[in-house]
């Protein structure tokens, strides 16, 4: 039984919560927040009967903690893994895994030397879709061209308008469109198609001093994928992989809710799998999966994919 410790009282948190409720082989014992009323209405939300501590420390130097996922503001992930890492614990962290390379490689660094899990919770790759989207990608001939869109208007934005600065649109946290969804279209480019040779962008930036949207576009010696990204406006165009023999149509990228394969000659197939609603579960398996045969690193969520996201989107989220 893995014994979880949460950090962060947010709504990703809670949805990590119910996916840990739906596993049997593991339970969470603690919640840390940095005021303790928080904590305890996080408790009360969720009906979690557990420990609320206000030190993160404190927290990871408890024996009764396995495992600990990380949900608070961007800014605060890669020291806030660095203290779990270096106490022994366990880290899932939420996306992005850090803001900062420098960061990212301590992290690794102390995780192995620890022998602890250190894994991005990007759950994206994990979806039972990925594996069929991957499968067929030879279908569709040559890749030459890829589309990857995830523009999704804020509610937060209309606040943003109205003079308020919440943690996604904030400089302080580290807010902003690439690393809260430009993270997703990025990440699943790496895993399908690695490194690309060169990378540019150019953001829309905010007052507020983050980007609101972005394109991203990732050179490859034989394809062109083009990422873009948006706080401050709703996409309604699937994402596309355009090969020699037809192309795969995708909506949603950070979900995959469906997969068309379309072929030159007209032929169309659906490859679209059943999903789970709380799409965390897929990667809190791999996870405990990890913890269980006694590695460091997942082979999906990799430390060379988490290391090059981070590197593209830190270095490209300026960029205007």
């Amino acid at each position: 039984m893995i014994k979880f410790g949460i950090v962060g009282t947010n709504w990703i948190s809670g949805d990590f919560v119910d996916a840990i409720k739906k596993d049997a082989g593991c339970k969470i014992v603690a919640v840390c927040s940095r005021k303790k009323e928080t904590g305890l209405d996080f408790c009360d939300k969720y009906e979690l009967d557990i420990e609320v501590f206000t030190d993160l420390n404190e927290m990871t130097k408890s024996d009764r903690i396995d495992a600990v996922y990380i949900g608070s503001p961007n800014s605060l992930h890669g020291e806030q893994a660095f203290i779990c890492l270096n106490n022994k614990k366990h880290v899932i962290c939420e996306k992005p895994i850090t803001t900062d390379l420098e960061i990212f490689d301590k992290n690794v660094k102390v995780a192995k030397k620890n022998n602890v899990v250190y894994m991005e919770a990007m759950k994206t790759t994990f979806l039972p879709n990925m594996k069929v989207l991957k499968e067929n990608l030879s279908r569709i001939g040559t890749v030459r061209n890829v589309i990857f869109n995830h523009s999704q208007y804020s509610s937060r934005y209309d606040k943003l308008l109205e003079g308020e600065i919440t943690n996604v649109f904030n400089p302080k946290f580290h807010g902003g469109s690439s690393f809260d969804l430009g993270v997703y279209p990025v990440y699943v480019a790496l895993y399908l198609f690695g490194e690309p040779l060169s990378y540019t962008a150019r953001n829309y930036m905010l007052p507020s001093g983050v980007d609101g949207a972005g394109t991203i576009i990732l050179t490859y010696e034989d394809k062109i994928v083009t990422l873009m990204h948006s706080k401050i406006s709703q996409s309604y165009t699937r994402s596309e992989i355009l090969g020699e023999k037809g192309s795969i149509i995708i909506e949603d990228i950070s979900k995959l809710k469906s997969l068309k394969l379309v072929l030159r000659d007209g032929t169309m197939e659906y490859l679209t799998l059943p999903q789970t609603p709380n799409q965390m579960v897929y990667e809190l398996k791999e996870f405990l999966e990890l913890i269980k045969n006694g590695e460091v690193e997942s082979s999906i969520n990799s430390f060379k994919n988490s290391r090059s996201s981070v590197e593209i989107l830190s270095r490209v989220r300026n960029k205007i």
